[in-house]
């Protein structure tokens, strides 16, 4: 059990996880799951291990290049809970503002024509911004 914690700790030491992740990394090295959920459930008591916290840094560091869509899709597929995910978000500040300042660092003038209308569409669907913030930006709407 004492390995457990320090293996624990020793993730934790280099980076944030959240509870599901830690969960997997540990699982081979467990006992069993009931001494695993002991274990996260006292570094989480401890203050080590916080969901929140973990998405609060992922948004802050993922937000510069992602849209609100992508950033809640990687949250829920390492276990952070709906209510962490919507408590973080703000954080990466207004989706339209990142999502201009993507588009302007990757192309950086309107589309001339139909088909690169489309590929800059794409590209910034794929970076998971809403389509109001895209057509926003490609027909050239400055809020304020």
């Amino acid at each position: 059990m004492a390995d457990l914690r320090g293996q624990a700790l020793k993730l934790l030491a280099r980076r944030d996880y959240s509870r599901a992740e830690l969960r997997s990394r540990l699982l081979p090295q467990a006992e069993s799951t009931a001494v695993l959920e002991g274990e996260l459930d006292r570094l989480q008591a401890a203050g080590l291990l916080s969901d929140a916290r973990y998405a609060t840094q992922r948004v802050a560091v993922r937000g510069l290049r992602y849209g609100d869509a992508r950033l809640r899709q990687e949250l829920r597929q390492r276990g952070v809970s709906d209510v962490d995910i919507a408590t973080a978000l703000p954080e990466a500040g207004d989706e339209r503002v990142r999502c201009q300042q993507v588009w302007s660092r990757k192309f950086g003038q309107l589309p001339d024509s139909a088909s690169e209308w489309a590929r800059q569409m794409r590209f910034l669907q794929y970076r998971g911004f809403s389509s109001d913030a895209i057509r926003r930006v490609l027909c050239g709407v400055d809020d304020e």
